[in-house]
């Protein structure tokens, strides 16, 4: 099992929120294991704590370079 997460976006440096946020959850077909998310924001011990009690492995997504983000808005269709 694997659990992708990225950092959230509009949380400064300082600031006691929780930074990350879970993006996906996979297994391998054929098991029958399923997680179900409650919260959408995570501290990265809660993460770190969910995945040692499941057996997954944390997958840590690198973030959008500030550039990029909105370029698709932005094109015409």
């Amino acid at each position: 099992m694997k659990i992708y997460v990225r950092e959230r976006q509009k949380v400064g440096s300082g600031v006691k929120e929780p930074k990350f946020r879970v993006v996906a959850v996979t297994g391998s077909k054929g098991e029958a294991s399923h997680m179900k998310i409650e919260a959408t924001h995570f501290r990265k011990t809660e993460i770190e704590g969910i995945a040692k009690d499941v057996g997954a492995e944390i997958i840590y997504l690198s973030p959008m370079p500030e550039e990029k983000r909105g370029e698709m808005k932005s094109v015409a269709r």
